[in-house]
């Protein structure tokens, strides 16, 4: 019983800390932002902290890394075989990202020196280009080109569409963002 008690005071003081660090990286840039500021707004002393992370960098990190295999298990539940399934793993995406569209709204901001936006264009290569390259037989090269042209776009559209409070539909986005990969901006 005491070792659960432990466990759900360190969760708790993990999630204050970094509810604390997003509300503060929504006023500024991780590198303007101290140990201190962020104990102060958790009600949290320093040394508590260091129990617990090294440093601002790496509670961010791990806040970063949790969404990316928070992201990975709500994509790997879904199976995705043939060309339709494109549209679905587009929107799947973005229904994740609605989902926590306040804190990917911040780790995405353009004001924001985060790594998340590097995390999300690994994550994306991995988990599409293995599929899109599968079944479009493309060049290990031209696959890289490709698919950094394909999710460069793909993100700074989403990035926009967070921005601009999700105005249209995860769905209407998928639309929108397949049919550009798949037959540009005039196509069909």
């Amino acid at each position: 019983m005491a070792s659960s008690k432990l466990d759900r005071r360190k969760k708790y003081t993990q999630m204050v800390l970094k509810d604390s660090l997003m509300r503060l990286l929504k006023e500024k840039q991780i590198s303007s932002i101290t140990v201190k500021e962020i104990c102060e707004h958790a009600d949290i002393n320093r040394s508590t902290f260091y129990s617990h992370y090294s440093d601002q960098f790496d509670l961010l990190d791990k806040i970063e890394d949790e969404i990316i295999e928070d992201l990975t298990g709500y994509l790997n539940q879904c199976h995705f075989e043939n060309d339709e399934d494109d549209l679905q793993m587009i929107e799947k995406l973005l229904e994740y990202f609605a989902s926590k569209h306040e804190v990917c709204q911040t780790l995405l901001n353009e004001n924001s020196d985060t790594t998340f936006q590097k995390k999300v264009m690994v994550f994306a290569q991995d988990f599409f280009m293995n599929h899109w390259k599968a079944e479009k037989q493309l060049s290990e090269e031209l696959s890289m080109y490709v698919s950094t042209f394909i999710i460069s776009g793909s993100i700074y559209a989403t990035k926009t569409w967070l921005n601009n409070g999700m105005d249209k539909s995860p769905k209407e986005m998928a639309e929108l963002i397949n049919h550009v990969i798949k037959y540009g901006l005039y196509g069909k």
